[in-house]
Order: structure tokens, then sequence, then C-alpha cells
């Protein structure tokens, strides 16, 4: 376990470094914009590098005989399909429908690797709807340097943990080690991004493994997988809810997350993914510490920090607000 995680490492270090000179050789750069946080055009498409590190243990996985094995090749398979429409999406645009059909399809694949390893049609359905969720809201909060990729990595390893030794464990550490591979090119200041490549990627990884640990989860304490998803989930989800509200085309680009309102009051990136980093360690020890007490504690830990995350992200709204109308 730990030879692949520092493979995972090694590969996603040298990767960034080689998705970098491609992207400036080829002029792959996100501009400042109203609708961009950062200052500088920057490389984009890093993220291929965390897919070119869990790619040979997938293949590892679906190499090795029995069921596992066919169901490690349709997870592959999606995951392939995912960093390929981001790729296409790095390079040139490619239409909304499109990109979701794909997303679609991949989230179609996981649901059907689950099936082989003996999900029922909730816990199928849930990995399916998981998937277009996670990959669309990673790549809605790649929106600063460091915070996807840090968030991916305290996400992936607390699911490796919380597995022990079943099946999450080994992707779930060289996930959480193809990320800090990645984060030297993304801290102090980003030298590439993610791109959709990606922070779709972490967003298709992340699902697998919280459904895998579906499989292996007690109903009663599957409401702990949401720990580790809690800070993006609710910034996500509730900034989603306002635009759409609004009336807003809520599909573009923006930078109205919680995150954003905080750079945009003079917050540095660094501050701002470091706080997010420290909001989901509390989250997963908070996920250790209730899954020794029963469901009704289980739901009441959730349930209030919830409340705690969605008050955090209205006062940070609010402060943006206050400052956009001084």
């Amino acid at each position: 376990m730990l030879a692949w995680g520092v493979l995972g490492f090694a590969i996603s270090l040298a990767g960034t470094w080689l998705a970098r000179a491609y992207a400036l050789r080829n002029a792959l750069l996100d501009h400042p914009g109203e609708r961009r946080s950062h200052q500088a055009a920057t490389p984009r498409g890093g993220g291929i590098a965390i897919v070119a590190a869990m790619l040979p243990l997938l293949a590892w996985l679906a190499w090795q005989p029995g069921t596992q094995a066919r169901a490690w090749m349709w997870i592959g398979l999606g995951l392939v399909a995912v960093a390929g429409i981001g790729w296409r999406d790095d390079h040139r645009h490619v239409p909304p429908p499109l990109r979701l059909a794909v997303h679609l399809l991949a989230a179609a694949l996981l649901a059907h690797a689950l099936v082989l390893l003996g999900a029922d049609l909730v816990q199928a359905s849930a990995a399916l709807v998981l998937a277009v969720v996670l990959v669309n809201v990673w790549n809605f909060m790649d929106g600063i340097d460091s915070l996807a990729a840090s968030q991916a990595l305290v996400a992936a390893a607390a699911y490796a943990l919380f597995a022990g030794g079943g099946e999450v464990a080994l992707p779930g550490i060289v996930l959480a080690a193809a990320c800090a591979g990645f984060l030297p090119f993304n801290l102090p200041r980003a030298r590439i991004f993610l791109g959709d490549v990606g922070s779709g990627s972490l967003g298709y990884l992340l699902a697998t493994l919280a459904g895998l640990l579906l499989l292996e989860t007690p109903w009663p304490r599957a409401p702990l997988l949401a720990f580790p998803l809690l800070v993006f989930g609710v910034d996500a989800s509730l900034t989603l809810a306002r635009r759409i509200v609004r009336g807003e085309r809520w599909w573009q680009a923006h930078v109205q997350h919680a995150y954003q309102a905080w750079v945009r009051r003079g917050a540095s990136h660094g501050r701002v993914a470091g706080a997010y980093l420290a909001a989901s360690l509390v989250a997963v020890s908070l996920m250790f510490i209730a899954s020794a007490y029963s469901f009704a504690v289980i739901i009441w830990v959730v349930g209030l920090s919830c409340a705690v995350a969605c008050m955090a992200w209205s006062r940070l709204q609010q402060g943006w607000t206050r400052a956009g109308r001084g």
C-alpha cells in the first residue's frame, strides 16, 4: 500500500511538471476576468497528472481475477470518460449538454460497477447521482489556488482511514498521495490549475470511494459518509440554490461562492483554502467521533454540522454584500 502511495505521489508530481510545460507550449491558459478569482494568466490542465497517477492502480485492480476486477474496469472507463471530456473542454469549449451526457455515462458505469459488487438499487442510484453531483461540485468549487485539491486530499484520506483495510483503503490513499503531488504546483500561488480534467476527475473518484464505502457501511452509519464532503457541499448547493432563485444563468461561471466572496474582500487564496481545510478536518474528526454512537446521535451531529456550515456560508455572503454596497 505504501509503495502504491509513493508511486502515485511521484507520478502526480512529475506529471504536473510535464502538464505545465505542455500548457505553456500550447498557450493553454486561464486569463483573468470578471468571472475569475486570479490576477495573472495561468496554465490549466494540471489535473491530468492526478488521473495519470490513478490509472495504473485501476488497471492493476482490473487485472486481478474475479468480479471485483470487472467492477474496477468499469470504474476506470468512467474515469477516462470524465477526464477525457474535461481535457477536451480545457482545450476547446464543449457544450454543457455534451459534458453532462458524458458525466451521466460515467456515473452509470460507476453504478454498474457497484451492482457487480453487490449493490442494491438504492445504493447504485445513490452512487449515480453522487457521481454527477460531485463531478460538477468540484468543478464549481475549483476557483482559487489549492482549494479543490486540498479538499479532495482530506476527503480521500478520510475515506481510506474510515474503510480500515477494506476495498476503499488503497485507492483512497493513492488519490490522497496524487493530490499531494499536485499541490506543490498550486501553493502558495498557483503555477498551474487543475483544469476541468482535474476537477471533474476528483469529483468522480471521490464519488467512487463514497459509493464503495456505502456497500461496506451499515445504513445507520451511512450519514457519516457526508462529513468529508460537507464544506464543499454546503457552499456549492447554497450558492447554486440562490442563483436559481434569483433567476440567474446558474450554469455559467461566476464568483459568488462563499470562498470567492472572502477573496473579494481581500483575503489571500492561501488563507481561505487553509480555513476551508481546517473546517473539513473538524468535519472529518466529527465523522470518526460520531461513528462510536447510535444512529440518532449521528443524525444530530450531521444536522448541527450542516447548520453551522450554512451559518458560516451566510456570514461570508453577507460580508461580501456589505462590502459591495460600501
